[in-house]
């Protein structure tokens, strides 16, 4: 019997030549991730475990996007403290104030994962890096400070679901699209513990962006981790990214044992949204009644990159945000923001009234930047709608593709473009 891509990675890292789903094993962890939340967590649990030294300080990545610009005196104290630990253990890898991105954004385009890599972190979304041909998975602060310590931890094998996607995408449709169609149809729970691996001629049609925003909402699916084999387009990317280490290419075999098959034609997807208080809540968004909106969100882990900025400016380019709507629009790092300035892009947001904002996770937990107030609704590019997500209990939370979430913020309810006047 063969191995998925992700038994192979595990395998790799746990000095075993093959394992099987279900299997408790050791691993030795590549990078272990913290963000500005999570990383006190771990710091004071070091602390009081009274260990003082890392395994392997080049290892460890602190990111402050959470909370950041420090909204108040809690988020202050919380960078004052990562701020110390990072440079009394001499860790590079920490990221404040004009180098800091969404972490999940940010990693990639550091050239810090790399395909083959096993990587942990303290925020449930570090399976984005799956869209690199990466194991990637989140755990509590705990494991991480663990494995800061250890440099490894314990995972047990999670059975693998293969989903197929063929055909190509209609006008409007996005990686967004692809991976809310498919949490519609399993449900929320529908991949718990396992790994989702994307494959197929449709994966083929979407840029690494998008395959980023798809592998990244793999968790809302319960899923351990989503995986995708990189390709031409993966070492593409890499190739203009200094690496530190040499990427390793892990394919399925053909004799892999799945946990389930799933076939898509991507060309029977229509633009989907994600109705509260659930991405499993998902339709096509030509099926909705007037939903009207008080606040749109470009951005977050999920929708920040340059694709998703141009596939928004292209919408907004000589239109107008609609009077009584708040249009947020959030670059996922300062070279994302930087590449939308050279565009013409930031220019574009600006005239249409909307508000540029620093790369920050701010509205999407209802952090900051951005939070709902009671009865308010918000259509966003973000990845969860969860009761009381984005502020408010009584608020609605939307979850689509840019195109979507830019025409609803000039229409002034939900939308797509090709419905705009």
């Amino acid at each position: 019997m063969g191995m998925t891509i992700t038994e192979k990675i595990i395998a790799a890292h746990s000095g075993k030549e093959r394992v099987s789903a279900g299997e408790l094993v050791q691993v030795s962890v590549d990078l272990a991730l913290a963000n500005d939340i999570t990383a006190p967590l771990s710091i004071k649990e070091l602390e009081k475990q009274r260990i003082n030294s890392m395994f392997n300080p080049n290892q460890i990545v602190l990111v402050a996007d959470h909370n950041t610009p420090a909204k108040d005196i809690a988020s202050a104290q919380n960078l004052k403290l990562m701020r110390e630990f990072a440079q009394k253990n001499q860790i590079k890898n920490f990221f404040e104030g004009g180098s800091v991105g969404i972490e999940h954004v940010l990693l990639p385009e550091k050239g810090l994962v790399l395909p083959g890599d096993l990587i942990i972190g303290a925020d449930s979304h570090t399976c984005t890096y799956g869209a690199l041909g990466a194991f990637s998975t989140g755990m509590g602060s705990t494991d991480i400070a663990a494995a800061w310590a250890l440099g490894e931890t314990w995972l047990k094998v999670p059975e693998s679901i293969k989903f197929i996607y063929s055909g190509q995408p209609n006008r409007f449709v996005t990686g967004k699209d692809f991976i809310l169609f498919i949490i519609g149809e399993i449900g929320v729970e529908g991949a718990r513990y396992c790994a989702m691996e994307f494959t197929g001629s449709g994966i083929s049609t979407l840029s690494m962006d998008g395959r980023f925003t798809m592998a990244n909402m793999a968790v809302e699916a319960g899923a351990k981790n989503g995986i995708m084999e990189a390709d031409t387009l993966t070492l593409s990317m890499l190739s203009n990214i200094p690496l530190s280490r040499k990427p390793k290419i892990y394919r399925s075999d053909s004799d892999a044992e799945w946990k389930d098959v799933i076939e898509v034609n991507v060309s029977s997807i229509e633009p989907q949204i994600a109705l509260p208080h659930l991405p499993e809540n998902t339709q096509s968004v030509f099926s909705l009644p007037r939903i009207s909106i008080n606040q749109s969100v470009i951005g977050s882990c999920t929708n920040g990159r340059i694709e998703d900025l141009r596939q928004a400016a292209e919408v907004l380019r000589n239109r107008k945000v609609h009077v009584g709507v708040r249009l947020y629009i959030f670059p996922g790092t300062p070279a994302i923001l930087l590449q939308a300035e050279k565009e013409g892009l930031v220019q574009i947001f600006l005239e249409s009234g909307a508000v540029l904002c620093p790369p920050s996770c701010g509205p999407c937990l209802g952090g900051h930047l951005g939070v709902l107030a009671e009865g308010e609704r918000c259509v966003s590019t973000t990845n969860r709608n969860f009761v009381g997500r984005m502020g408010h209990t009584k608020s609605e939370v939307y979850l689509a593709n840019p195109y979507i979430a830019a025409s609803s913020a000039i229409a002034g309810y939900i939308i797509t473009p090709d419905q705009l006047m």
